[in-house]
């Protein structure tokens, strides 16, 4: 059995090593560079060498794990069980440890610009995680058109700000309905709709906010984006430089030096809040009869009706409140970069969205924070090597749907069980 195991992958291998060649040797080995007006051929054959024997070898040491893991069964669920386990008795210690470390981070010894960019940037794409974990994680719907949310949240922040001169804290709970409304507008033709035919119509949803978005050049301006977006103040004091004669700002009325990372770090606080504020909100409402609802529909549909739950409430309260919190992150997305354009709303940034919620672990809350700084601060290590970063990113994905194919943190207790021993419902906190 060995022996027949080691010659099919053998040739496996092979064959992987042969199609890597067939990839990249064109696109790598084979560069060219402009000189004197004229293209010139460069071959690159070692690297193209190099990433040939990678892919061969790392083919053969994956079907290697995938038998060995085969022949030694119960070995990962009891991994995951352990794992489980230990959040679940040292959960709150971890959370508590977490919530002290990023809220004292702006003012650690190494902390500077470019890294609280960073914090800022995964901190949004965690509340935007924990907003679609209501949708695909609970509720079990698969949504590909997450970014369309996004966008109507900061495109409503954006007009409203702009043409009504309102303030962040009165808009930001208007992109957060208008984002539901555009949820449920969602829902209403999907009710039917079950697995692929599911994912390929929310995927067509946003792509035609993003359409619509770019053509639509008297409201938006369409590729020229909108600009000029006001920034967000701490209860009424701007973040200048130079204030207006009798302006008070941030500086001046606390008595400090003006410096530019007070406002990074306040849009950094802002949006820490906002992130705790989404996942208090989901986990309060898991406990909630229509948590345990969204529960239900994830695991059978069809059960879910004979109990007498109404699957299409509970299909359009998914939708609608997955939505409002990525309004709330569309909104601090806009005030943030003070300029938006449908570019920044792409299927890619959905596609992120959804690889974080499945590959930190569908439904469960820490499995998206360790997914979104895995994969998120992947981009960020080879953001100097451009052309390799999408590279690294599917390469990571592929080993996390390897080693752990159903997340990072794949077991987590039903909200709600019952006793063995005693026909009592104990609720999981």
């Amino acid at each position: 059995m060995e022996k027949k195991f080691f010659q099919t992958s053998i040739k496996d291998s092979l064959f992987t090593g042969l199609i890597a060649l067939a990839l990249f040797g064109p696109i790598v080995g084979l560069r060219t560079v402009a000189k004197n007006e004229v293209l010139e051929v460069h071959p690159k054959w070692f690297i193209v060498l190099i990433i040939v024997v990678v892919c061969a070898v790392g083919r053969f040491l994956t079907n290697l794990y995938v038998y060995n893991r085969d022949q030694k069964t119960g070995i990962q669920s009891s991994i995951g069980k352990s794992i489980s386990n230990f959040l679940d008795t040292k959960g709150y210690q971890i959370a508590l440890t977490a919530i002290i470390f990023s809220v004292i981070f702006p003012f650690l010894p190494f902390t500077d610009r470019y890294l609280m960019d960073i914090a800022i940037m995964m901190l949004t794409y965690i509340m935007l995680g924990w907003g679609l974990n209501i949708v695909i994680g609970l509720a079990g719907l698969l949504d590909l058109g997450y970014v369309a949310f996004y966008a109507v949240g900061a495109y409503s922040y954006a007009l409203f700000a702009i043409h009504f001169g309102w303030s962040f804290w009165i808009c930001l709970p208007i992109a957060g309905i208008f984002a539901a409304m555009f949820g449920v507008l969602l829902g209403f033709p999907v009710l039917r709709l079950r697995g692929d035919y599911l994912a390929i119509v929310t995927l067509a949803f946003g792509e035609m906010i993003r359409i619509l978005l770019l053509n639509w050049y008297q409201l938006t301006k369409g590729p020229d984006g909108l600009t000029g977006i006001p920034r967000p103040s701490f209860f009424g004091l701007p973040f200048k430089s130079f204030p207006d004669e009798g302006e008070q700002t941030f500086h001046t009325f606390f008595g400090i030096e003006y410096d530019p990372m007070q406002r990074i770090i306040f849009l950094y606080y802002l949006i820490l809040v906002l992130a705790l504020i989404t996942n208090l909100f989901t986990i309060k409402i898991r406990r909630l009869p229509i948590g345990r609802a969204w529960e239900a529909l994830r695991e059978d549909e069809i059960a879910c009706k004979s109990l007498g739950v109404n699957p299409r409430n509970t299909k359009l309260t998914a939708f609608a409140i997955g939505a409002m919190f990525g309004g709330f992150a569309g909104s601090f997305f806009a005030t943030r970069q003070a300029f938006i354009s449908p570019e920044s709303f792409t299927f890619i940034e959905s596609a992120i969205i959804v690889a974080i919620v499945v590959l930190g672990g569908m439904g469960s809350q820490t499995g998206v924070v360790l997914a979104t700084v895995f994969l998120i601060g992947l981009i960020e290590v080879f953001r100097d090597f451009e052309s390799y970063r999408m590279i690294a990113f599917g390469g990571a994905m592929v080993l996390i749907m390897i080693f752990r194919p159903r997340g990072i943190l794949a077991t987590r207790k039903p909200t709600i069980t019952l006793e063995k021993s005693s026909s009592k419902w104990v609720k999981n906190y």
